[in-house]
């Protein structure tokens, strides 16, 4: 969810101030998923290598979204949405880590769309720390084949499907370590919509050229 920064800029306005448009463009995108029954939607809220701003960027981002967690739970629930965060908690508040398992808990039952926010993500990381935990496997089972999905089961995705589409905003044409693993096969669409910007009708165009795309996952239709 690229451009926040450059949107609030062309304003004269603080950087924060286009993390907070950004919300409505969260919940536009959202709504919209759930309208036209779409299983997933992961949005990168926050990568490990964003813990490099400024101290007081990090911290008002942080409180936003704890306080959009919480403002929004009525939302989820009306709307059958399952909440997830995924990610390194070790560097979040005590008091973000609560507010996402209240959300969390109070969403596990829902069954429509599942909305997954990235915070504190970062692809590389969460490789390493999968390979760990499928190397204390091999210590118990020596000999035993490796196989992709062996490790994929380690992932903090675990359970749940590869992305079939990655958006990335505000002309930027990089990866930015998201989901290293999982995007092995999947479709990238490139938009120059700053993420304030990107609502319901800047997403149904990404989906309409996704639907365009021919996918062979490296065989031959």
């Amino acid at each position: 969810m690229d451009g926040n920064g450059r949107w609030a800029k062309e304003r004269g306005k603080e950087r924060i101030y286009g993390h907070f448009e950004g919300v409505e463009s969260v919940r536009a995108v959202m709504e919209a998923g759930v309208e036209w029954k779409i299983p997933y939607i992961s949005f990168f809220a926050f990568s490990e290598e964003n813990w490099g701003r400024p101290e007081a960027e990090v911290s008002a981002l942080m409180d936003l979204m704890g306080r959009a967690m919480l403002q929004e739970l009525d939302t989820f629930n009306a709307h059958d949405v399952r909440f997830m965060v995924l990610g390194n908690r070790d560097r979040l508040s005590e008091a973000l880590k609560a507010d996402i398992d209240q959300v969390t808990a109070a969403t596990a039952g829902n069954r429509g769309l599942t909305m997954i926010l990235f915070l504190s993500y970062s692809g590389q990381w969460d490789i390493l720390q999968a390979a760990e935990k499928m190397a204390h496997d091999l210590i118990n089972h020596p000999g035993q084949a490796v196989r992709p999905e062996d490790l994929s089961r380690h992932l903090v995705t675990a359970g749940i499907p590869d992305p079939d589409l990655l958006i990335r905003t505000s002309g930027e044409k990089r990866i930015s370590n998201y989901l290293l693993w999982q995007t092995a096969y999947t479709e990238f669409v490139f938009t120059d919509t700053l993420w304030p910007d990107f609502r319901r009708e800047a997403f149904r165009q990404a989906l309409e050229e996704f639907a365009s795309r021919d996918r062979r996952f490296g065989k031959i239709k």
